[in-house]
């Protein structure tokens, strides 16, 4: 493991929060410090059977380790423990939560809007469809086949009415069939991933929001994953650049910051553009809201109790790398960016592999599969990779996507009807993964050659 800052610094920062509270008249807390640390001790061990999702080697989901700043301020703010559910729990960290998700907001193109932390970017997402489903009650939402699969199924628990639209060959949602759907005339929110999970791919915001001139329909963005790549969107290629100069239009946003925001689990974030739709969360409590006449956050959110840690480890890491677009966390990202489109390169070069058929990853995501006669082949080729790179130490992970999206030629010419085909697919969303690059390639290439034979050249 790397060499950890965090002990030190957060033993020093400890007693300085401590001293804080010398006014209070002392009592004794009974500890069992041999017992602890014997049940400490066999937790580290525990933990042991985890893949190193910290390290390099690992790039297979999205697993990203929080910032040292972030897990120092996230286990120094539970030495108090405060619940964001109201002020009278969490005073600080509610100021600190507000201040932390401005910074969000601006980021989004933002300064009027209603937001906040949530426990999860499924709570976050839940929120989103909520509100939609309230600001147009019977209608439809929409979604591509490729959004995310909670989506389908928070509409599910809300008894919304959910659709899947198809996909292009790309992994962004059909404009064509999308469009099929809106002339039905029932769709009230059509949910536009910037960042699928599968592939990275952006959907077309900018062409979906010329629709909803049309159409009249609200726009619910998920950005979960790319949502930070608003702030290097000008070095993407032209159509997502596009479709992340249009963020600021939409209705409501979701981000992760424990994806690329270098926080621990679980830390999501929504926002609405109309903080009007504060009126749906309205509601009181004779117990929780007496000592303060500011905005509560509970008033503004399904979850009652929620980690006021989670607030303060993301406020102190946005005052060590504030979200500007020429920042130190900026170049995180591009540094992720330039490692994909250096895996890519180097699998479109090796006859032993096939990347995608798109002309690179839209972000940080590379998806490939073996070179096989068959779909069958290829997936147990990929399957076979995987082990041999896991033997290596290098940890991939695998997805399953149309044949076709792999051929032009096959998703023009019946883009419906394709075999799933197993792939390798690697999220390289570590800004070390850019100086590690020649050390993964070197543990694929091997674990290719046992699997499948040397490269021909």
């Amino acid at each position: 493991m790397p060499q950890d800052p965090v002990p030190g610094l957060l033993s020093r920062a400890t007693e300085l929060l401590e001293a804080e509270f010398t006014y209070l008249p002392p009592f004794q807390q009974h500890t069992d410090s041999a017992a602890i640390a014997q049940i400490l001790a066999s937790v580290a061990h525990r933990l042991a059977d985890n893949y190193p999702y910290f390290h390099p080697l690992y790039a297979g989901q999205m697993l990203k380790p929080p910032h040292p700043v972030a897990r120092a301020a996230y286990a120094l703010a539970m030495t108090i423990n405060p619940n964001n559910h109201a002020r009278d729990g969490g005073r600080a960290s509610s100021e600190m939560e507000i201040e932390a998700v401005r910074q969000i907001a601006q980021m989004c193109g933002w300064n009027e809007y209603l937001g906040h932390l949530t426990s999860s970017g499924t709570l976050a997402n839940l929120e989103a469809l909520w509100v939609a489903g309230q600001s147009a009650p019977g209608k439809r939402i929409l979604g591509s086949e490729q959004a995310h699969y909670t989506h389908r199924r928070i509409s599910a628990v809300l008894q919304l009415n959910y659709a899947q639209v198809p996909s292009d060959n790309r992994g962004r949602i059909s404009l064509e069939a999308l469009e099929n759907e809106l002339r039905k005339g029932d769709v009230g929110t059509v949910v536009v991933t910037l960042g699928t999970t599968a592939i990275g791919a952006v959907d077309p915001l900018d062409q979906i929001l010329a629709l909803r001139q049309q159409y009249g329909f609200r726009i619910h963005v998920d950005a979960a994953y790319g949502g930070y790549y608003k702030l290097i969107s000008h070095t993407l290629a032209e159509p997502a650049r596009h479709a992340y100069a249009a963020m600021d239009q939409a209705d409501s946003i979701v981000i992760d910051p424990h994806k690329h925001g270098l926080q621990p689990y679980g830390c999501g974030c929504i926002l609405f553009r109309d903080p009007a739709v504060g009126r749906f969360y309205k509601h009181d409590s004779p117990y929780t809201y007496f000592t303060s006449k500011q905005l509560h956050l509970g008033e503004i959110s399904l979850e009652c109790s929620r980690a006021g840690a989670a607030a303060v480890a993301l406020w102190a890491t946005h005052q060590l790398l504030p979200l500007l677009p020429n920042g130190e966390f900026a170049r995180g990202l591009s540094q992720s960016r330039a490692a994909a489109l250096g895996l890519h390169r180097c699998l479109q070069v090796d006859d032993r592999f096939q990347p995608l058929a798109a002309p690179a990853p839209e972000l940080d995501i590379v998806v490939w599969k073996p070179t096989a006669e068959t779909a069958e082949k290829s997936s147990q080729l990929a399957r076979n990779i995987f082990d041999a790179c896991a033997q290596r130490g290098l940890h991939l992970a695998l997805v399953q996507l149309p044949l076709s999206w792999f051929s032009q030629s096959a998703a023009d010419a019946n883009p419906a009807e394709s075999k799933l085909v197993t792939c390798l697919r690697s999220v390289l969303m570590k800004p070390e993964h850019e100086a590690w690059l020649d050390r993964i390639w070197e543990r694929l290439a091997a674990a290719s050659a046992d699997t499948i034979g040397k490269r021909t050249e």
